[in-house]
């Protein structure tokens, strides 16, 4: 039996699951529009690859991926594209983005899938075609998963020696991932043995918490049935033990440092519902295009839905029956969702679960108290930090401090808000601080790079006026060199004797040497040793005393 072990920190808030998971996973029918964002993934968003008007069948890429941390978008079922535009989408900036509208056209007709064996396929293919599948993290953090896969070059550790799939599924009210694994495992162990194949792992170990056992019989079964030497592990119920780094360190007794990686100590972690789409997308040629989202809360009828990418999510709230003192609605769970502000938004990649909330079960939290320093956020903390002291620096504005404190380990669980006696909204301000550190560090990096655009044209311009110089000057040198010299003119006297004239021709030919001899300039003159210097004052006295003697030669004798 393998040892756990325990993380620090971490809640218990009620589970509210049960509610959920009474029925079998349904098929949310085709909405009468779609509206799919072309960001749907950590990183660039995706380009778009159609137009206005364009008829598109499902599973057709509609966006192309756009750098090197991005993921392919596709058309969930067949119909037209009838616009293409910024709308509001679920975002915690509530700021729009840009999406395609898809008016299908009823037929659900399949563009041409090519299922693939993925032992025949080189592991760099592998990885294009989940890129080009648009497969990304399900668990909450959407990143793509072609990256997670690629070999560590460079790195100190490339052996990723253990491959985690994560089925905890710790936040309350969520039952997605529950219900995936109990009516999909096989599938499940099938996708983590080409993930495993992939990264070259020698163990995988798939993470349950003990509050889903059928999850975990079902799980076992599956792992039972396929041969494979794969480990279902019941861990603890306890917010937040889904969380990757926790995972890891209870199933392993690792600690992921600071500001790293898990493939920094050799581990990575997959959400069991990634898994699945991966599989999907290899085995059967199907992009993820649809996912699995529980409609729990205040309705009528909780279940999970299998629902298209880019359904609106009032067609969604609808087949769970809100009851009639709902008065707001979350994506996601309630200790890390996002309150949505309209219902008009669409489902995303990321949209596990939508909470129906009423005040009876969500009242409205007390005004926030001073803080009064009774450390029960540090205690509940499961990155073991100082969210009071994180809080003050936040409150202050003081960032600096706050990243000296490892503000940004931060997991943003919720948990240190949900023990405060002040009710103090300590994971807003955390949020705030990470975004006023990251504009700041954008626009520095701007300015860097504007400076550096500033500077390289000052030095440009510099060179250009350099080179026009000497390019004038070397073109007036070679018009001087190719001009003839034209002797000098010398006036004589008809009258003079003849000898008289010759000796003024020849003292006018001295005369124009002298200026010539002048005009050079001496090259070569700078930065002279004292050995050459000495040579050259050598070599003037040589010159001086040669004057001397020809002076005294040529003048008469003085009487």
């Amino acid at each position: 039996m393998r040892t756990l072990f325990k993380f620090h920190g971490g809640v218990h808030p009620p589970g509210n699951k049960a509610q959920s998971t009474q029925q079998p996973t349904a098929v949310a029918p085709i909405p009468a529009k779609l509206v799919i964002p072309f960001r749907q993934h950590a990183g660039e968003a995706a380009k778009p690859v159609v137009q206005v008007g364009d008829h598109v069948l499902k599973g057709q890429l509609i966006g192309e991926p756009a750098g090197f941390i991005s993921s392919a978008i596709h058309a969930p079922t067949s119909g037209t594209i009838t616009a293409i535009d910024i709308q509001p989408v679920a975002h915690p900036s509530g700021l729009p983005d840009l999406c395609a509208t898809l008016i299908p056209d009823g037929r659900d007709e399949w563009v041409e899938r090519k299922p693939t064996d993925y032992r025949t396929l080189p592991a760099d293919e592998l990885r294009h075609l989940l890129r080009m599948s648009g497969i990304v993290g399900l668990g909450g953090a959407v990143f793509p998963s072609d990256v997670k896969l690629r070999p560590l070059r460079d790195h100190p550790n490339k052996d990723i020696g253990t491959l985690i799939l994560n089925g905890a599924e710790c936040e309350p009210w969520i039952t997605c991932d529950d219900m995936l694994m109990r009516e999909r495992a096989a599938e499940i162990v099938q996708g983590a043995e080409m993930l495993r194949s992939m990264l070259g792992s020698r163990e995988v170990l798939i993470g349950i918490e003990d509050n889903k056992p059928e999850a975990i019989a079902a799980m076992r079964l599956a792992v039972a049935d396929s041969g494979l030497p794969f480990e279902v592990v019941a861990v603890p119920t306890i917010y937040p033990g889904g969380s990757a780094k926790q995972l890891i360190r209870v199933l392993t007794g690792l600690e992921v440092p600071s500001g790293k990686l898990p493939t920094d100590i050799g581990v990575q972690c997959f959400n069991v519902a990634t898994v699945y789409s991966a599989w999907r997308a290899v085995a059967h040629g199907e992009p993820l295009i649809s996912r699995v989202v529980t409609v729990t809360g205040n309705v009528a009828r909780p279940r999970n839905y299998e629902a298209l990418i880019g359904t609106p999510l009032t067609d969604l709230i609808a087949l769970g029956e809100p009851l009639p003192d709902t008065d707001g609605y979350i994506m996601g769970g309630p200790m890390m969702g996002t309150p949505l502000p309209s219902t008009s938004v669409p489902l995303v990649k990321a949209g596990n679960c939508i909470i129906a909330g009423s005040k009876k079960l969500f009242p409205p939290p007390p005004p926030a108290l001073p803080c009064i320093r009774c450390t029960r956020c540090a205690q509940a903390c499961p990155a073991d930090l100082q969210p009071m002291d994180l809080y003050w620096f936040s409150q202050s504005k003081n960032f600096g401090q706050a990243q000296a404190f490892s503000l940004f380990d931060c997991i943003e669980c919720g948990a240190c808000s949900y023990v405060c006696p002040s009710h103090i909204p300590l994971v807003q301000y955390f949020r705030f601080s990470k975004s006023e550190i990251r504009m700041r560090e954008q626009e520095k990096q701007a300015a860097d790079r504007a400076r550096e655009r500033h500077e390289y044209r000052e030095f440009r311009i510099e060179r250009e006026k350099q080179e026009k110089a000497e390019r004038l000057a070397a073109k007036e040198k070679a018009a001087a060199a190719a001009k003839p010299v034209e002797p000098p003119v010398v006036a004589t006297n008809p009258d003079a004797a003849p000898e008289n004239t010759a000796q003024m021709k020849i003292q006018a030919a001295i005369e124009h040497a002298k200026e010539q001899a002048a005009a050079i300039k001496p090259k070569n003159t700078e930065n002279l040793s004292a050995e050459q210097l000495a040579e050259i004052a050598e070599i003037e006295a040589r010159r001086a005393r040669i004057r001397e003697t020809a002076k005294s030669d040529v003048e008469p004798p003085k009487e």
